[in-house]
């Protein structure tokens, strides 16, 4: 190995326990807990050497939702390609999004709660994780969407699951029936009820 290979493998290893290390501390203590100072006292590193790697907290933040929303398009993929049929694919997705939400609260907050300073509206501005993200949604939905705008409905479908995570784990709805209001959505937004006359 040259040592040019071996100094980019080492940026590369302390790039990944900045990340790993700064979402560890989110989760015992949440994000504000998280700063710089503390982030390189836990990692033993000088707070220069971290603005190496990311220019401020808001930064590092930021690498954890891009890694977030490329584990979430994962998750979604899966949920889609293991359904059965396109309505079950539909619901999968659904629920493979709520679970998502609920098992990584801390994650999550940072994909989709934190002000992160930038501007991500618009397909110019999406950063390609989000993306593949949407594209899964998409995905599920086109099958069913019969013909509609299923774009629209993505984003419908989309704001809408956001909105019952950010609910439920504020405590403003009732966990229990969370996969009701999930396939009720869904029913109210694609069923034949739906349906343009």
């Amino acid at each position: 190995m040259t040592p040019r290979e071996r100094r980019l493998r080492e940026q590369a290893q302390r790039h990944r326990l900045i990340l790993t290390t700064a979402r560890e501390m989110a989760e015992s203590e949440g994000w504000d807990y998280v700063t710089t100072r503390r982030l390189a006292d836990r990692i033993e590193y000088s707070q220069p050497v971290l603005y190496q790697h990311f220019k401020n907290k808001d930064a590092i933040v930021h690498a954890v939702a891009l890694e977030g929303f490329a584990e979430l398009a994962a998750a979604l993929h899966t949920a889609r390609e293991e359904a059965g049929d396109a309505q079950e694919a539909l619901g999968a997705v659904a629920r493979a999004y709520a679970d998502f939400a609920e098992h990584g609260p801390v994650l999550y907050e940072a994909m989709l709660t934190l002000d992160l300073g930038e501007d991500t509206t618009g397909a110019a501005g999406t950063p390609a994780p989000l993306a593949d993200v949407l594209a899964e949604i998409r995905q599920a939905v086109e099958p069913v969407a019969a013909g509609r705008d299923s774009g629209l409905f993505t984003e419908v479908l989309w704001s809408a699951w956001h909105g019952q995570a950010a609910l439920t784990r504020a405590g403003r709805l009732r966990p229990d029936p969370a996969r009701r209001r999930l396939a009720a959505l869904t029913d109210a937004l694609l069923g034949p009820a739906a349906q343009p006359v």
